[in-house]
């Protein structure tokens, strides 16, 4: 159905937004939203963000195996990057996270989780984390 590439240097799935969504309606934020829906743990993402890198990283730290979407290789990236950051109050658009289909935020407010303790429970209730 879509076409996804592993990377072996963090261990998530890469996926091809336009091959998963062809059938899909063209409004931005209907798309992030469905994609987001998607998996258990979903992260919007650059190639070439530190902080998409870093986020990514954590949670293959913990286990984790998130769906990632590269906006900076999709036609319509750019338009999904303003919903997003549409959506967090017009600030930086990535990198997003999504944990059970809900917007937890950009880096700052998964690492505040992380760092308070909330971000494991989440990760369990999604079915993302067993341990």
């Amino acid at each position: 159905m879509y076409q996804a590439a592993e990377s072996s240097s963090w261990g998530g799935n890469y996926h091809s937004i336009e091959t998963r969504c062809a059938s899909s309606s063209s409004d931005p934020l209907e798309r992030v939203i469905r994609l987001a829906s998607g998996s258990a743990v979903v992260i919007f993402s650059m190639s070439t963000c530190c902080m998409c890198h870093a986020v990514k990283r954590l949670f293959c730290g913990m286990g984790v195996h998130p769906t990632v979407y590269e906006l900076d290789q999709d036609p319509k990236g750019k338009d999904m990057e303003r919903a997003l950051s549409r959506l967090l109050g017009n600030s930086p658009a990535v990198p997003v996270v999504f944990i059970g289909g809900k917007l937890i935020g950009a880096m700052d407010r998964v690492m505040a989780s992380h760092i308070n303790g909330t971000l494991v429970p989440l990760l369990k209730e999604a079915g993302a984390l067993w341990l």
